[in-house]
């Protein structure tokens, strides 16, 4: 088990990720008011300036840093901070940063990129990101995608197929996502590659 250096940080980055999630999940089943929602969005970029600041003084909140969980926590806010690209694009290098030196996960990074790439209205390159359509869970546009596959196992992920499918049986039944899920960043598929916690991966609207 990694030591924690800084628990008030790790402790932190705990609570702001599960009240994260728990927004985030309210949100994809229209659980949620105006107010409420706008409480979750202001409630995420405090999250994310609160990252912003604990990296900047400490370094990206890594396994060494703040432990397993919580370094998966910080990956959470970062993923969720579209709504300032400034902040999410120095939250994604620092990310970045830290998976070279072994202190996140790659596949962390690239969640984050493809979010990035979104936000900014272009194809995303993993193929990690999906919306929730009228008609259900969609993917959001991906760059060349004859090649998605082989990008995706580059950085330890399954292949799409495999992913979409997990994303939607945990998408049919929230609740049990919720409870079943594992702590950390996602469920471990194959050769210790992982598929995104329920939610993680999937943006309201169309």
């Amino acid at each position: 088990m990694t030591a924690v250096r800084v628990p008030e940080i790790a402790q932190s980055l705990l609570e702001r990720a599960a009240a994260t999630r728990e927004y985030r999940a309210s949100l994809l089943l229209l659980q949620l008011s105006a107010a409420e929602v706008d409480s979750g969005r202001e409630a995420e970029r405090e999250n994310a300036e609160y990252l912003r600041h604990v990296s900047t003084a400490h370094g990206w909140p890594g396994r060494s840093l703040v432990g397993e969980e919580a370094a998966e926590a910080a990956f959470t806010i970062a993923l969720h901070a579209g709504h300032d690209p400034a902040v999410q694009g120095t939250l994604l290098r620092m990310l970045g940063e830290a998976a070279r030196r072994g202190e996140a996960q790659l596949v962390q990074w690239a969640h984050v990129y493809d979010g990035v790439l979104v936000q900014s209205h272009r194809p995303q390159f993993y193929g990690t990101q999906y919306r929730v359509g009228p008609t259900g869970v969609v993917p959001v546009r991906i760059a060349e995608p004859a090649h998605l596959d082989r990008r995706r196992a580059s950085v330890g992920l399954p292949t799409y197929a495999e992913q979409t499918e997990a994303l939607l049986r945990r998408f049919m039944d929230p609740s049990a996502a919720a409870t079943t899920s594992p702590p950390g960043f996602g469920r471990t598929s194959g050769a210790g590659r992982r598929t995104a916690r329920y939610g993680e991966g999937l943006r309201s609207g169309t």
